[in-house]
């Protein structure tokens, strides 16, 4: 296995998407035991875009309010990163953020998986609403 500069073992770059840390609370999946099991060592980040989309959410009332309350207390558990990008959606600036650093995408979003597919870039996602996977094209 590479290591980087500090000798330590690369670990794969996993960036999460809105919807990725709303389900533990809509499905009652452990995911970031899920991905440990799955990938093994991995560095989860999260754009700062999608914190403000989250914050955005959780504003609404009801079971979709409440999943992104609770999915930003989980979103401490990634190291955040601005994206870099003014222009575009929160999804673009995922798919280029992940496409320009090497990151594999998580996400549950039947849009973005497939356009990141499209582009080579690795998804995880939950199947049968019990297990990740990961797809590649």
């Amino acid at each position: 296995m590479a290591t980087d500069r500090d000798g330590r073992a690369d670990r794969v770059k996993v960036l999460f998407d809105t919807n990725a840390l709303m389900i533990p609370f809509q499905f009652r999946v452990d995911i970031f035991e899920e991905l440990r099991n799955l990938i093994g060592a991995y560095e989860p980040l999260i754009l700062t875009e999608v914190l403000l989309e989250l914050k955005g959410l959780s504003r609404g009332r009801g079971r979709s309010g409440s999943a992104a309350r609770s999915a930003l207390l989980l979103s401490g558990r990634c190291l955040e990163s601005g994206s870099g990008y003014s222009e575009g959606t929160v999804d673009e600036k995922i798919i280029r953020f992940a496409g320009e650093h090497g990151c594999m995408v998580i996400t549950n979003d039947r849009g973005l998986r497939d356009a990141l597919l499209a582009l080579g870039i690795p998804v995880i996602t939950l199947m049968q609403q019990k297990k990740l996977e990961i797809l590649r094209r």
